[in-house]
């Protein structure tokens, strides 16, 4: 199993728009952060964790061609609002059926691309939220050849398995619906723990979470905050679930990438950054 961070930052991205802070203005590649997101391959499958506003961006700079699901953990629009773009996937994952140039659908290509409808794993009520947000999204597409996101959702109640990767959705507590999961690769024998949002993470997907070969796991500064970690209650979590090495991820503009791996020093947890690929 793979596992590509996509975005590492908080909702509104780091730089902030307007800010001249040293991390805004740092020249760091690291110090970039867009908003959080994940891309995982095993064997021949790939999906999506989430889909954030610079989803369309990271694919392009990573190269990603190959989409075959998308899973999410809550409805926020920093980790929904590039889903419009999965409808590329669709289309890359279709079929090419012929069009006569009589035909109202003809643009001019002796055929057309039909897309394939892929699955949107979620739980319920993002589910809902999803469809309110995109009341478009269909299985079928759109009229006249149009571009739509063909997904078909699925309720991530019951473990389901993309490719080998066994994913398991836990519940946690970020003040709105907002799950994490457990990823376990059948062929490598790997176990990946992510979490990008919460405060609370409870005591049952601590347990199940232990031993993991990687936790990623929200931490957003330092300060107080009523729906993210501090770095001390990420710290205190990691050290229950006591994972092999451990990211910390959707972090502010606080600090910069270096200020972070000075203050983890010594430890197996590591600030991530966007780009960075772990193989499991």
């Amino acid at each position: 199993m793979t596992f590509r961070f996509l975005g590492t930052g908080t909702s509104v991205g780091v730089p902030q728009i307007g800010c001249a802070c040293p991390v805004c203005t740092s020249s760091d590649p690291r110090d970039r952060r867009r908003r959080c997101g994940a891309y995982v391959t095993a064997g021949d499958a790939a999906f999506l964790i989430d889909t954030p506003p610079e989803m369309r961006l990271a694919c392009v700079e990573y190269g990603i061609r190959k989409v075959d699901a998308v899973v999410l953990t809550h409805a926020h629009m920093d980790h929904v609002a590039g889903f419009d773009d999965v409808r590329r996937f669709n289309t890359i994952n279709g079929e090419r059926v012929p069009v006569a140039p009589d035909d109202p659908l003809y643009r001019g290509l002796p055929y057309r691309i039909v897309g394939k409808p892929m699955t949107c794993y979620a739980a319920a009520a993002t589910i809902r939220q999803m469809q309110t947000i995109f009341p478009y999204i269909g299985t079928a597409g759109g009229a006249q050849g149009l571009y739509r996101p063909q997904i078909e959702f699925a309720d991530n109640a019951a473990p389901f398995a993309i490719g080998t990767v066994r994913v398991e959705a836990f519940a946690v507590e970020h003040g709105f619906p907002c799950c994490g999961y457990l990823l376990a690769d059948a062929a490598t024998g790997g176990r990946l723990g992510y979490v990008s949002d919460c405060h609370e993470i409870p005591d049952s997907a601590v347990e199940r979470l232990n031993g993991v070969d990687v936790m990623v796991l929200n931490c957003l500064r330092e300060r107080p905050h009523p729906t993210h970690l501090t770095l001390a209650r990420a710290r205190a979590y990691l050290a229950r679930i006591a994972p092999k090495r451990a990211y910390l991820i959707h972090m502010c503009h606080d600090l910069t990438h270096e200020a972070w791996l000075a203050k983890l020093a010594g430890t197996n947890i590591e600030p991530a950054y966007d780009g960075l690929e772990l193989k499991l």
